[in-house]
């Protein structure tokens, strides 16, 4: 009886097996073989077995970012900081199921025990809230941590990407060649005029972040109070809100917006938390606004979008690695919960391609900060960024996510509406 013997095959071979269609780059790997056209001006190392076991074990984007984060997969052509053109040429990548002779070779070529899932980056740490169950999700305590997940990496981090404006919120662009701090006070203006606010108003801000919306509308006279559920935006705002001598009329509070007992506020502004709200969430949420509005006030709603209403889950790598329990859903679904809560929807606008430009601003602000970046918080989270704004950034530019912002309107009849029948804001 004959035995044959399988020659050992490359990773070049292997990733041929798994691709449908030509690759779209050039692919290279640690045992020295390649794949893909010579002439492409961007590759992908493989760097070694785990990056391979990242790959194999959990496909598709939480895979590579595994991979990616941990130095296993490189990308060379491209700046760690924005792999955004490598990103373009992956969009063309699209992968067969493995059939079973082809995981019989990998195990040849990796042995066995290199097929085990590798415990993943430091980034995906799996938190206690990851392990609550399902039926607590956006509770106070678990929507604190994964609040804390994102927004307290370092606020001297957030003040190389985000620039002086210190405003992690979609900017509105007067014109393409406006740069990033002023559309970030367009942004603001638009806010401010949208919601007809004049000075001696009170304004609640949901989620105020770094406290860019309560410091603007203090500016101008308004007594401006802002929540945020991270304690290291909360002591930046009340530091620069002391820096500006506002604190006459602005404030900051350490809090999640639901311990808020005040009520009668002209406006409430909620300015990127929607996402973190939850879909199912959405009734309360709205009718807590309406609770806390005077009638005939304004509400402004502004938060990323999806092009249509149907359910769908946030990708693995965002989940995990970026916005842990975020949710997406259309602006239809927003207007209809908003109307279906006992506000009059008055406008609404897709602001897309603001947040394209906005952010490719962080994403060049993270590069030409790169080195300051890397000292504040590891090379690997800088890179998570330059992954997630890249990304985010190709998402905008395709249509696949939106930023809506919804105005509406307290209203029973018995007072006029705060917005002039023309409002002001419009060409």
């Amino acid at each position: 009886m004959t035995t044959t013997v399988h020659d050992p095959r490359t990773i070049a071979d292997l990733v041929h097996e798994v691709v449908d269609g030509p690759l779209p780059l050039r692919i290279t790997a640690y045992d020295g073989s390649s794949a893909g056209p010579d002439s492409a001006p961007r590759a992908v190392h493989i760097a070694n077995e785990r990056a391979v076991a990242y790959l194999v074990t959990a496909p598709g984007d939480l895979g590579m970012a595994r991979a990616y984060t941990a130095g296993d997969l490189v990308i060379e052509g491209v700046h760690p900081g924005n792999p955004y053109d490598a990103l373009v040429d992956l969009e063309g990548l699209h992968f067969r199921r493995p059939d079973p002779r082809l995981v019989l070779d990998l195990a040849r070529v990796l042995g066995p025990r290199n097929l085990a899932p590798p415990p993943p980056p430091p980034q995906e740490a799996m938190p206690r809230w990851r392990r609550v169950s399902e039926g607590v999700r956006h509770s106070l305590r678990r929507d604190s941590e994964a609040i804390q997940h994102h927004y307290d990496v370092s606020n001297r981090f957030y003040e190389h990407v985000l620039g002086p404006s210190m405003t992690y919120t979609c900017a509105v662009y007067p014109d393409r060649d406006a740069d990033l701090d002023e559309a970030q006070e367009n942004k603001y203006r638009l806010v401010f005029g949208k919601l007809g606010l004049r000075p001696g108003d009170r304004l609640l801000d949901i989620g105020c972040g770094w406290g860019g919306m309560v410091r603007y509308a203090a500016r101008r006279g308004v007594r401006a109070v802002g929540v945020t559920l991270s304690a290291e935006q909360a002591r930046w705002a009340r530091d620069a809100i002391e820096r500006e001598g506002l604190g006459g009329l602005a404030s900051v509070r350490h809090a999640d917006y639901r311990s808020v007992t005040e009520s009668g506020f002209d406006a409430i502004s909620s300015i990127g938390i929607t996402e973190h709200i939850g879909v199912r969430n959405y009734p309360a949420y709205f009718r807590w606004m309406l609770q806390h509005v005077t009638e005939g006030g304004l509400v402004l709603n502004h938060c990323i979008t999806r092009p249509d209403n149907r359910p769908r889950r946030v990708g693995a790598f965002i989940d995990r690695y970026v916005f842990p329990d975020g949710e997406l859903t259309g602006a239809g679904r927003i207007i209809t919960a908003m109307q279906d809560n006992g506000f009059e929807v008055l406008h609404a606008e897709n602001l897309r391609e603001h947040y394209a430009l906005t952010l490719e601003g962080w994403g060049d602000n993270l590069v030409s900060q790169w080195d300051a970046c890397v000292a504040e918080v590891g090379e690997g989270t800088a890179k998570v960024w330059g992954l997630y704004l890249a990304g985010s950034r190709r998402g905008f530019e395709r249509n696949v996510v939106q930023l809506h912002q919804v105005l509406a309107t307290r209203l029973d009849g018995s007072r006029r509406p705060r917005t002039p029948l023309r409002p002001w804001w419009t060409p």
